[in-house]
């Protein structure tokens, strides 16, 4: 359960006190009429993903969400920030998520990778899923501009000194490729890669490493987290928050 005056707060972007005004003027109501004045109630709100109860702020239906995560279809040429001087942002295009303004990203992608971006307003959430002592895999597809090179019986090194952890590396089919992989003329090969970690441009340095050069990469899956398939390029759903685990 949580407060009436925190909840509205949260989910208009608003300040407390202009929710105590918005309160206190009789401007809050519920579906079926009755003012709602109490700023201490309680509600039990819900998380994204699940049925929210809906208050009526001047006649207006606002979803009352206690926390958010939003997957994302994060297309080329946006960066993953909340603002930036030089480049459209992937925040931008949240436009009507629910407690956008308090969303932060779960990791990035860089300026011309696509596909899964997670959000959320849960600091425990992003710290679980991007943590490298929780080990979570993320899996991209790539087009590659020739094939590439089995990695050592060894392990890959690069050449930072970096020991990428690859837990599955394999070419693919063109019929098998996700429809957020965008496939260049040039592509020689297709491939799938699951990874565990996400150092800086790890996956194009990967490939480099192993003789080619990416063309075209997206995210398709991170943890237990699937693109779907359906979801257009910049278009955003919204998941049910999962629970704390105990790990």
């Amino acid at each position: 359960m949580a407060r009436l005056d925190e909840l509205l707060a949260r989910n208009l972007g608003i300040s407390k006190s202009a929710v105590a005004r918005l309160l206190d003027e009789g401007r809050v109501s519920r579906a079926g009429g009755e003012a709602l004045r109490d700023r201490r109630a309680d509600i039990a709100a819900a998380g994204t993903g699940a049925e929210a109860p809906v208050v009526l702020v001047d006649g207006d239906r606002v979803p009352l969400f206690e926390s958010a995560l939003i997957l994302q279809h994060k297309p080329a040429g946006v960066i993953t920030a909340l603002r930036d001087a030089r480049h459209p942002t992937a925040f931008a295009l949240l436009e009507g998520a629910p407690l956008a303004s308090l969303l932060r990203p779960v990791g990035r992608l860089d300026l011309d990778t696509t596909g899964l971006l997670l959000w959320t307003t849960e600091g425990a959430l992003i710290q679980r899923l991007t943590h490298p002592k929780r080990r979570v895999p993320r899996t991209y597809q790539a087009a590659l501009a020739s094939p590439f090179a089995a990695p050592p019986a060894t392990g890959l090194t690069l050449d930072d000194g970096h020991r990428p952890e690859v837990e599955d590396l394999a070419e693919i089919s063109r019929g098998s490729a996700h429809p957020a992989l965008a496939i260049p003329d040039a592509t020689a090969a297709l491939a799938t890669i699951t990874i565990i970690g996400g150092a800086y441009h790890e996956v194009r340095r990967i490939f480099a490493a192993l003789g080619s050069h990416v063309l075209g990469l997206c995210r398709v899956r991170y943890g237990p987290f699937e693109l779907p398939r359906d979801l257009p390029a910049g278009g955003w759903r919204a998941l049910s928050v999962p629970a704390p685990s105990s790990a």
